[in-house]
This record gives C-alpha cells, sequence and structure tokens, in this order.
C-alpha cells in the first residue's frame, strides 16, 4: 500500500481528481452556498490554488491524501478562497495548514474547540492538560500564525458553548472533520453536540454551508455501539440532528467511504492507522489494520436557510 507521496505525485492526484465525476448532491440544489465577493472573483483560480496549498505540505501530509482526499472534498464543500471558514477541532493543523494558504490574505479561518468542561469527561487527560485548555484559544492562534505567511487567511479562535457574538453572522462554511463523535458521545452528559450545531447555524450566514466528515457506524450497530465513544455514528441520526438544529440537508458523496472498514462490537476506530491503538506492539495486527487503511466516512453537506428563522 502507498505510504508516501512525492510533490509531483500528489500534484497527479490533484490534476486527476478534478477529472472525475462530480459527487451527485440531493436535496435542493437551487441555493448557491453564500461566499463573498473577493470569493466569487477568484473562484476560475480555485482549483489551481487548492493544488498550490496541497504541495506545500510535508510528504507525512501528502501521505494521506490517499485516505483523506482533501482536494475533492474542500471542493464538494465548495470551499472557496476569500472566504471565512470555521474549523472544528483543528488541533495540529492537518487541514488548517491546507486552509490557510488555500483561502488567501482576503480570507479568514476560525479555530473552534470543545469546551473547557468537556475534557475532564475523557478521564485520561492529566491536570497539567486540562490546566492548558485553558489558554487554547490564545495558545492555538499564536501556533496557527506560525504556519501563515503575509499571503495567508487571518486567524482567530473560540470554544463551542461560549462563541463571542462578534463571530455570528461572519461564516461562509463550518467544517466538522472527524469532530462530531466526541461532542456525541457526552451529548447525555452537557448537551455539548447540540451547543456545537447551534454555534454553527449562529456562525453562519444565511445561506452558509457545513461540511461534516465523520467515521460512520455500520447501520446494523446499535444505538449504544454508535453513541460515539468508539469514533462512529450513525449517517440517519446524524442527519437528522443537524435539521434539527435548523440546517437543510444538500447531499452526499462518498469520497471518503472505505467498505474495507467493518468493525466488530469491540473494535474502535483508533485501531486503524493512523492511530494503531491496538496493534503498536503487534506487527501482523498493524499489516492488517495496514490493509484497511484509513476509517469508511461519511461526507455530507448542509446549508443554512437563507431566510432567517
Amino acid at each position: 500500500m502507498l505510504k508516501t507521496f512525492t510533490p509531483l505525485l500528489a500534484l497527479a492526484l490533484v490534476a486527476c481528481s478534478q477529472d472525475a465525476p462530480a459527487p451527485v448532491e440531493t436535496g435542493s440544489d437551487t441555493v448557491a452556498p453564500a461566499v463573498s465577493e473577493v470569493a466569487k472573483a477568484s473562484e476560475p483560480m480555485s482549483s489551481d490554488l487548492l493544488a498550490e496549498a496541497l504541495l506545500l505540505q510535508d510528504e507525512a501530509a501528502q501521505a494521506r491524501y490517499v485516505y483523506r482526499h482533501p482536494s475533492e472534498t474542500l471542493e464538494f464543500f465548495g470551499i472557496k478562497p476569500g472566504m471565512t471558514v470555521v474549523e472544528a477541532l483543528p488541533g495540529g493543523g492537518w487541514y488548517s495548514k491546507i486552509l490557510l494558504p488555500y483561502l488567501g490574505k482576503n480570507g479568514k479561518l476560525v479555530g473552534a474547540d470543545y469546551a473547557l468542561d468537556m475534557f475532564p469527561k475523557f478521564g485520561f487527560f492529566s491536570e497539567e492538560r486540562l490546566e492548558k485548555k485553558r489558554t487554547w484559544i490564545a495558545d492555538w492562534t499564536a501556533e496557527a500564525n506560525g504556519w501563515r505567511n503575509d499571503d495567508s487567511a487571518e486567524v482567530s479562535a473560540f470554544v463551542f458553548g461560549s462563541m463571542p457574538e462578534a463571530n455570528s453572522g461572519q461564516a461562509d462554511a463550518v467544517l466538522f472533520i472527524r469532530a462530531l463523535h466526541n461532542l456525541s458521545r457526552f451529548e447525555n452528559d452537557g448537551a455539548y453536540l447540540t451547543a456545537a450545531i447551534k454555534d454553527a447555524y449562529d456562525a453562519l450566514k444565511p445561506g452558509g454551508i457545513v461540511g461534516v466528515v465523520q467515521h460512520q457506524a455500520p447501520s446494523t450497530m446499535s444505538k449504544e455501539w454508535a453513541s460515539g465513544s468508539k469514533g462512529y455514528l450513525h449517517r440517519d441520526r446524524l442527519i437528522a440532528q443537524l435539521e434539527q438544529g435548523g440546517f437543510e440537508f444538500v447531499g452526499a458523496s462518498d469520497i471518503n467511504a472505505n467498505p474495507l472498514d467493518i468493525p466488530g462490537e469491540e473494535d474502535i476506530v483508533w485501531r486503524l492507522p493512523p492511530s494503531y491503538a491496538s496493534s503498536r506492539e503487534d506487527q501482523l495486527i498493524r499489516a492488517k489494520m495496514d490493509a484497511i487503511g484509513e476509517s469508511n466516512r461519511m461526507t455530507l453537506k448542509f446549508r443554512k436557510s437563507e431566510v432567517s428563522q
């Protein structure tokens, strides 16, 4: 299985992706997603700019393009230069480092982390790490500024459940990329998913887009199994939750699907690469996980109504 990409190979993959059939969307397609005038003006160059942003990433990041399909994913969500994009759980910046140069100097990237009181519920955060979370907004913003140059998007951040009023109605898109399972896992102990969906709705301009990439639970698994604790969520339930939050379901794509990922009752998503939670010391099991690849992921697109509710 391919493990590393050269920049030339990455460029070839980006070019090939633009020749692939466009993902089929379902639902209303009569309302275009809200974009800034700058984004509209730069639209003819967006594919080239995205390809350039992808080539800027290091080899470790490029090695995961075969699983994460960032070009096709961002194109499916309609992300364009000049947009204001909220990225949930940006972490070490795998997607942030692509978005910053791609959105460009007229764009804005806003990181959004989990609520501070959610982290102790995981049960494995040290007191030092929990204390560090108190300064996450300043710390992540400073780190993200280190990934920028003069042609990159501006950066800022907030925490779900306490979004500043200044962020309301400013975003063109909100991205939840592998960020919803923990919000769902603790929903019954703090309504964290509900709060995040509300923040996403409030942050967006009318017509703005929510893009979701999430580990998908087999429909045969129980609701309890697919609660998020194992990393997986049911597709239909997640769609219903976002619709309940006021969003219109626009459509789905299989660009991040992996039919080889068929988890059993005892399996967690982190058994797979890049985590290898169950096989760090067992090369035989690790080889089996490599043969599967990264998780089976649903890719869903939602829209905030053009008319204020």
